[in-house]
């Protein structure tokens, strides 16, 4: 057997987020454009591997995926015990922001799925202007709930158990074996409580209905791409969101379900490509 590296660099970077200092993991690949790349609830930058290995991509754009604050590889702030974990809009935007001025990126193109596609209507919303070209996987102004987080962090069940059982509904019946236990893992290894806290942001915190009808698709392009599966922000979710949205573009992405990039990479792909043929051609 042949042993392969793979392009991936891994890195720590140091910032503060409302005052205080958090290290944060991000992993890079390629050159040219800044790509950031936001991931799911719960989960961590690993979901977006396959286009970080992806030469076609990486030899046009430099590729950024980092863990957020409590996730994957990134620590929680010293003093973390004393509160519970909770995401809110206001400190989802400026971890972006902040981490995007550390690495001194301008002007970066970003791409978020779920909770990250909310917060791309969100960055469109209100910092239009910092950003190439916004791309939200999943992502629409409102999901009803379907879960009850109540599960999500107890002393009498399995954590990371629970979460996988959780979203694996929402994975497309056509995703390959082995892509869909890799995204399974991923929720598995989750810190306790930090699905439970994100997902009071997505809950709680973002209601963004019939607050979007400001954005300015001609400063800062803004793609739609909702996988045909997903039950938890469904395809009519996306297409009522880019209503209200002049200039949105939508693509209803065939035999995907809530986690494209990581369930079915080659199929999510196909759908991605073009977007960012047109942002680099912006």
């Amino acid at each position: 057997m042949t042993a392969k590296i793979e392009p991936i660099v891994g890195r720590y970077v140091t910032f503060d987020i409302a005052g205080t200092a958090h290290r944060v993991y991000f992993e890079e690949a390629g050159s040219g454009i800044p790509l950031v790349c936001l991931h799911t609830a719960g989960a961590d930058g690993r979901q977006y591997r396959h286009i970080l290995c992806d030469e076609s991509i990486t030899s046009r754009y430099r590729v950024l995926a980092f863990d957020l604050p409590w996730h994957g590889k990134s620590y929680p702030p010293v003093g973390w015990q004393d509160a519970p974990y909770q995401l809110t809009t206001q400190r989802y935007l400026e971890t972006i922001l902040a981490f995007c001025d550390a690495l001194e990126l301008e002007r970066p193109a970003l791409m978020g799925c779920s909770i990250g596609g909310r917060i791309v209507l969100e960055l469109a919303n209100r910092h239009a202007d910092r950003f190439r070209a916004l791309i939200g996987v999943e992502a629409a102004d409102f999901q009803e709930p379907w879960y009850d987080t109540a599960w999500l962090h107890r002393g009498d069940v399995h954590g990371g158990e629970v979460c996988a059982a959780l979203v694996s509904g929402l994975i497309a019946p056509q995703a390959p074996a082995e892509h869909r236990h890799e995204t399974l893992w991923q929720y598995m290894q989750g810190g306790p409580g930090v699905f439970k806290g994100d997902l009071h942001f997505y809950r709680v915190d973002a209601d963004l209905r019939g607050t979007l009808h400001g954005i300015d698709t001609a400063t800062c392009p803004l793609y739609l791409l909702t996988g045909e599966y997903d039950f938890s922000c469904t395809p009519e979710d996306t297409l009522r969101t880019a209503d209200a949205i002049p200039g949105a573009r939508v693509t209803i992405m065939r035999e995907l379900g809530h986690f494209p990039m990581s369930e079915h990479p080659r199929q999510f792909r196909s759908y991605l490509m073009p977007v960012l043929d047109e942002i680099e051609q912006q």
